[in-house]
């Protein structure tokens, strides 16, 4: 079942269950998905590799926000963005460890022959690439960066 009709049926659930944060979040998640797919050049379509780099976006904007509000004392609207990135996780893959990263640069490394700094964004490129939505970019390029100096 693709992401959009996953996001159509729990906003029915949450609906029925009288879920006002998952109905939220997952409202929320159906409008970045239209506006993905009416954006110009779009074609009206929208694949399940955009529609999980659209959710990863919204997931790391709710925990920065959360941040922020923590810092500011407002653990009431911490929450409530805790609570939304939690419903937006449901839909990702499950995340890589730090061990498992490591060893898939380690080989993506090896396989493109880098042996310095100067080569990170090719590491980079072809690491974000294939991992995609299972791991953080800032957790990548920290490893990415550790390996090569």
């Amino acid at each position: 079942m693709a992401l959009l009709e996953q996001v159509n049926e729990g906003i029915k659930q949450a609906m029925l269950s009288r879920d006002k944060v998952r109905l939220e979040a997952l409202r929320g998640i159906k409008k970045e998905f239209l506006e993905a797919m009416t954006a110009k050049g779009a074609a009206g379509e929208l694949d399940d590799d955009h529609a999980l780099k659209i959710i990863a976006k919204l997931v790391k904007q709710r925990e920065e926000s959360a941040s922020l509000y923590r810092d500011a004392d407002r653990l009431d609207l911490a929450e409530a963005e805790e609570a939304e990135a939690e419903v937006y996780r449901s839909f990702l893959p499950a995340q890589l460890s730090e061990e498992e990263i490591t060893e898939k640069v380690k080989e993506m490394i090896s396989k493109l022959g880098v042996t310095d700094i100067k080569g990170m964004g090719q590491v980079m490129g072809v690491a974000t690439k294939e991992l995609g939505a299972s791991a953080d970019g800032k957790l990548i390029s920290q490893i990415v960066r550790k390996l090569l100096s």
